[in-house]
This record gives structure tokens, sequence and C-alpha cells, in this order.
């Protein structure tokens, strides 16, 4: 809903919040699960009109995306033994979709998510957001009609592939050596790269390749360590700098990778600030 792990974290804080508040109205019977969703749902439209956000432009960037940990969705997982537990598709969470929800109003991006992710019937979605049934219909079909371009969602691996996890190693290894040779083989030629919440973008390996350039300059950027890590249920690296003169390698950015026919289709460059988030400490030594 809200396509930022920080005010994920929020929300979620707030949903347990109300939940205590208004605990005495839970009623004996009623599905636990289903009740925390509608209040999680709610917390988000309220903080969604409380940051005064827009839905973006088509092809806009979302500034306010940030990357979820996949070790922190690994720990929230349901186990194998209950059965009834909502079983949420890799696509779903991968950053691709989260941006193109982003841009349908926050109602119809609640009726889409409680609806095609949770697999609510439209009875269930309707009570939750106080909506009528042929409402929440047509607030899915218009949904729907918005992003016929976004990603499907058949099932995929919890979590980055062998080839994948290879891809990364490989790339990692390119970028300590600052080797651009061995980086752009790696790459497809309509390779995107963007860094929200700045507003650059490179779309295509020609655009990339002067960044990429400076990026290995020693002498200029300093050296670089990278260690291998996941979100969102793909690939990711977060990387360090040595500045020239420095002693310690430093946090500098998570790049988030979306990777297609054995090359790297895109990168998703985030700053460092939540490297903790991902167990990652503030600076390598070594």
């Amino acid at each position: 809903m809200l396509a930022s792990f920080t005010d994920a974290d929020d929300a979620v804080q707030e949903t347990f919040l109300r939940a205590w508040r208004h605990r005495d109205d839970f009623e004996p019977g009623t599905n636990v699960r289903a009740w925390l969703y509608r209040i999680a749902t709610n917390a988000c439209l309220d903080a969604i009109r409380h940051a005064k956000r827009r839905p973006p432009s088509a092809g806009a960037e979302v500034s306010w995306l940030q990357p979820y940990p996949d070790r922190l969705l690994d720990e929230i997982a349901p186990p194998d033994e209950q059965p009834d537990a909502v079983v949420v598709a890799r696509e779903t969470i991968e950053l691709a979709y989260l941006t193109a929800i982003q841009l349908l109003p926050a109602r119809q991006r609640a009726v889409l998510l409680l609806r095609d992710v949770l697999d609510w019937s439209a009875a269930e979605t309707a009570q939750a957001l106080e909506l009528t049934v042929a409402a929440a219909n047509s607030a899915l079909q218009r949904a729907r009609a918005t992003l016929k371009s976004a990603p499907e969602r058949d099932s995929m691996p919890a979590a980055p592939t062998g080839p994948e996890r290879e891809l990364l190693e490989r790339l990692i290894a390119a970028h300590e050596r600052a080797d651009v040779g061995a980086a752009v083989a790696l790459l497809r030629e309509d390779v995107r790269v963007t860094m929200p919440p700045l507003p650059m973008r490179y779309d295509g390996l020609a655009e990339f390749l002067p960044l990429l350039h400076r990026a290995f300059d020693a002498p200029v950027m300093g050296v670089w360590r990278l260690v291998p890590t996941s979100a969102n249920r793909l690939p990711a690296a977060a990387s360090y700098l040595r500045e020239p003169g420095g002693t310690e390698f430093r946090a500098f950015k998570l790049d988030v990778i979306r990777m297609e026919g054995g090359r790297v289709a895109e990168f998703t460059t985030f700053d460092a600030r939540l490297f903790p988030h991902f167990g990652l400490p503030d600076v390598l030594r070594a």
C-alpha cells in the first residue's frame, strides 16, 4: 500500500495500537487475521491522506519508494502448517509492482490488494472499506484497467534463484575490480537505472555507461566493497566506499537488482539509511 519500508513500519505499529484500543469491539468467532487486515488497510489509507500523496503520473518515479529487507519478510512468512495463511506471490512485493500500483488512487489500491493479493471476496473487501459491493467491484475493474501492463503474479520462488545469486556474485566481483568491461557484459542493452527519491533516470546502456565509468574511477571515487543481500525477493548489493586517503569502507548505497534472461535489466538505487534494517554495519574495516 505504501511502497515505503519506514512508512509501512509506522503503519504496522499504528495497526496494533488501534487493535489494542478497540480490542473490546472484537467479536468472538471473528477471523483475527481479517480483523487486523481491515485495521491495517485503514491505517494505510489514513497515512496516505495525512501525507497528502498524489498518485504519480504514468512513467513518473515514486519518490517515497523504499526496499523491504528479505530477512524481515522471512521472519513473518507463515509456517507450512497454517493452510489458511495468506501466501503473497513474489511479484506482489517486487519494486516494479509496488511502483505500478502507486499510480492508483489509494482506495483503488486497497481494493486491488485485498482482492487480487489477499484473495478476499467482494463482500469482505466492501465491508473492510465501508463500500457497497458494487462500488468495490467498480474500483477493482478500474484498478485492473490501469494496471494492464503491471507484472504478472504467477507462482515464483520466494527468494533469489541460484542463477540470480551467481550473476550477483559476478557483478559484485566486477564492481570491486572496477572492471567496466566485465560489468557491461552482465547488463542488458536496455538496462534501466533509477535512484528514488532523486529524479535521476538512465535508460539504456549508452546513458548508463558514463555513470559507470565515473563510479569506477578509483583516484576520484575510491575503492568499493560490496555485500550481497536481498530485498523485495530480489537480489541486492550493499555498497561500501573507501574514499581516496580514507581507511574505512563506509556505507554508501543499496542496489536492488532485477534480472531478465541471465543479465541485469534494472537497478533501483537507494541511499544507505536502511542498512541497519538489513543487518548491515555502517562501516566495513576489511
